[in-house]
């Protein structure tokens, strides 16, 4: 997933599954030799011919060529036998690619990874675990949840390296029409504002998908609301008070008319459609979303303004990620790890973020984000917005991490828990019912899957 996707928070994604079961040998050669065709190494001064690395990013050609061309330069410069050998790679086709290249053993040395397809890619045995290779310290570098969220296992599989988190977007004109002067902060107020919106307004408060194939958002929440996923042997853990009252909640939700009966049929984007047309109060999405939404609903634009995003007690807000991993058979691992933390240092981060209006992992470039976005005083009304809301971002990013564990399987649990639940939803069975027979599918699928699991694995486990 590129940049773009990175910004649409519901997408974030969530990831289609990863997978290789199945593809014929000859399709699997093929695969390898899809990415965009590299340029050839020159050789150094002299004659000599480089070693070289090679580093796969993912939709970010060609905006960024210049940024990450001259990072390459810069550390070619301090490297002056290893040449990089960068490739961008489309998001829609890289987890065949680079499953297949991984296979066929033309893996590049380092490649863009978001957490989920690395602990899918970790999983069948295809990262090295980078922590024998880390330098002391390098984990102070990074935002410590961050930092936790590229391990697996116990295992270093990844280095983060650029972020967004989401945020909420309200229409002022209808929270003034609902009595309200700002939306919930917290999920447990939910029900009593997304009433009050449906019955003074004759509008919905939020779109909040169950397609099971979209958005991880409600899932997500749940975490939020206090419930655990899965257990160390992969086990469900849902079963417990919080996710009972988890399915109640959205179960409620929806049997009293105050989520757009639209959620079971249709993803994301249709809360994007409907808040740009005025039928709903509130969106969560990441701060250039205003941009947008200034371009294609300007009248909706004129009326909204950034909000902190919903979480639960804890205060903990979700954040997507990407990262950068070496594949297990890289013979220029030492370098590639090198690469990836001179790519993903303060200056680095901090220039990426300014530049593609993200957010960096790096403890140091977050501090001098904040510091520059703290000093700016845009023009202008729709400038100082967008302004706004990037430095409201990065105060959320300090309670921020991956709610939903990346690990492998976890889109078939999604796929799971919002079946069960559009059951519950549509009162074919009660929310305890549809929780009972979600936790009962997982385990069928998890014990099949991870048979006898210990304690702690590592990344080439099985």
């Amino acid at each position: 997933m590129g940049v773009a996707e990175l910004r649409r928070p519901g997408r974030l994604g969530w990831w289609r599954r990863a997978g290789l079961a199945g593809l014929p040998l000859v399709l699997v050669a093929l695969l390898a030799s899809c990415a965009r065709a590299p340029t050839a190494p020159a050789p150094a001064a002299g004659g000599t011919a480089r070693r070289q690395i090679s580093v796969w990013t993912l939709d970010l050609a060609p905006r960024f060529n210049g940024f990450l061309s001259q990072t390459i330069r810069e550390w070619e410069g301090s490297h002056a036998s290893t040449r990089v050998r960068w490739t961008d790679v489309p998001w829609s086709s890289v987890e065949r690619k680079l499953l297949a290249a991984v296979f066929a053993r033309t893996a590049p040395d380092l490649v863009n990874l978001n957490p989920l397809f690395g602990a899918n890619l970790a999983s069948k045995g295809g990262l090295r675990d980078l922590g024998p290779l880390l330098p002391a310290g390098a984990a102070d570098a990074y935002l410590p949840r961050i930092w936790t969220a590229a391990r697996q296992d116990g295992a270093q599989i990844a280095v983060p390296w650029y972020l967004t988190v989401r945020l909420t977007f309200a229409n002022g004109t209808l929270l003034r029409k609902a009595g309200l002067v700002a939306p919930p902060r917290r999920w447990e107020d939910v029900p009593a504002y997304a009433e009050a919106v449906r019955r003074r307004t004759g509008r919905y408060a939020l779109f909040v998908t169950v397609v099971p194939d979209d958005s991880a958002e409600l899932m997500e929440s749940m975490v939020q609301m206090g419930v655990q996923l899965l257990d160390d042997r992969h086990r469900a853990a849902f079963l417990t008070p919080a996710g009972r009252r988890a399915f109640v909640f959205w179960t409620d939700l929806y049997r009293r008319g105050l989520l757009p009966r639209e959620v079971l049929s249709q993803g994301y984007r249709r809360a994007i459609e409907l808040y740009q047309s005025g039928d709903l109060a509130q969106v969560a999405s990441g701060p250039d979303f205003l941009s947008n939404l200034q371009t294609n609903a300007p009248g909706i634009a004129a009326v909204t303004a950034p909000y902190p995003a919903l979480v639960g007690p804890d205060g903990r807000a979700n954040v997507a990620m990407m990262t950068l991993g070496v594949p297990r058979r890289s013979p220029m691992a030492t370098e590639a790890l090198d690469f990836a933390l001179f790519l993903t240092d303060a200056e680095h981060q901090l220039a990426f973020a300014e530049e593609a209006r993200v957010l960096p992992s790096s403890r140091l470039a977050l501090q001098r984000l904040q510091q520059r976005l703290a000093a700016e005083h845009p023009n202008g009304n729709r400038e100082a917005l967008v302004h706004r809301a990037r430095l409201l971002a990065t105060t959320t990013l300090e309670q921020g991490e991956v709610l939903v564990p990346p690990t492998p399987g976890i889109k078939r649990l999604q796929a799971i828990l919002y079946t069960q639940l559009q059951r519950a939803m549509l009162a074919q069975v009660s929310s305890d019912e549809a929780l009972a027979a979600a936790a009962a599918e997982w385990n069928q699928y998890a014990a099949a899957r991870w048979p006898e699991v210990p304690a702690a694995r590592g990344p080439g486990s099985r």
